[in-house]
């Protein structure tokens, strides 16, 4: 059995990985601390491929399947799920004791491949498909401990196959910028989310002042905050931060390094909504909100 405290400290894991990466993230963390208020996670956001492929333990989907065996573990389960344009799906994952222990909701995505044009759908899998999946692979075929699981969580969340082509990258991304994404950072965090209402400061009360207050700072901001407080739930975003990433030369086949957009830090605000009659904590995603904050790590190749 892996306790609540456990799961906590394996997402702290993450947590602290994607500090180093993003740093306006650093920055709330460091303001809303100075603020002796909290800081809590809403949720965190995962991207992945709905694609199958071959490997020595038998034919693995590279979606959220790939995932479950590692949810089930953690003992999450499925709430709900979104369907959007542009061969997205999503689920929504939750944990049963999440606000005794404030574990972090899951919101995992992935990229319907067969859905895209045979082109850029064979390129995709070209990359992928003699990948190393042991780290994921294992919780599904061999026994896990909670030592082989928290050894290192950094080994499972990252992108398990070699460099892509850069020509391979620049070519997806005129079709899904989100393809591209992936290829590139793979099962890497895609965001992370502070909770608004667990900051549990006067000086940053609700979205707009906490929003206000990174722009401040000098955090460049998502113009808009998504959603109403009738339907539950808003939320804005920082810019994605772009790092130097490895692809392979198309001419040379060495590997070089290229700026491109990783990852933004999202806030979100709840609130209570009337719900099959009883006035509740809103708790799940709305679809119109996830599909403007999916365009944060779109790269126009034009002006990279």
């Amino acid at each position: 059995m892996i306790y609540p405290i456990e799961i906590s400290n394996f997402w702290n894991t993450l947590w602290q990985e994607y500090l180093t990466r993003v740093s306006y993230a650093r920055v709330y963390q460091d303001m809303v601390t100075k603020a002796h208020g909290t800081v809590a996670n809403d949720h965190i956001a995962f991207r992945s491929l709905r694609l199958d492929i071959d490997t020595n333990k038998g034919k693995v989907n590279l979606g959220i399947k790939l995932f479950e065996p590692i949810l089930h573990l953690l003992s999450y389960e499925a709430v709900d799920e979104y369907f959007f344009a542009n061969h997205l799906y999503a689920r929504y994952y939750r944990h049963p004791q999440q606000e005794e222990y404030d574990l972090p909701k899951l919101f995992i995505s992935e990229l319907i491949v067969e859905e895209l044009p045979t082109d850029i759908a064979g390129l995709i899998t070209r990359t992928v498909q003699n990948a190393n999946f042991d780290y994921f692979l294992n919780f599904g075929f061999e026994p896990v401990t909670n030592q082989n699981i928290f050894t290192n969580p950094t080994k499972i969340f990252t992108r398990p196959w070699q460099p892509p082509y850069r020509s391979v990258v620049e070519t997806v991304n005129q079709v899904s910028q989100y393809g591209a994404w992936v290829l590139l950072h793979g099962y890497s965090v895609n965001h992370f989310t502070g909770y608004v209402n667990r900051q549990n400061t006067p000086l940053y009360r609700d979205i707009e002042s906490t929003a206000d207050a990174l722009a401040n700072l000098g955090v460049p901001m998502k113009a808009e905050i998504e959603g109403e407080r009738s339907v539950g739930l808003r939320q804005t975003a920082t810019q994605a931060v772009t790092e130097l990433v490895k692809v392979r030369d198309d001419e040379s086949n060495q590997e070089i390094l290229i700026p491109w957009t990783y990852a933004y830090y999202e806030i979100a605000e709840r609130f209570t909504i009337e719900i099959e009659g009883k006035q509740l904590l809103f708790d799940g995603f709305l679809g119109a909100n996830a599909k403007q904050l999916f365009e944060m790590t779109r790269v126009n190749s034009t002006t990279r």
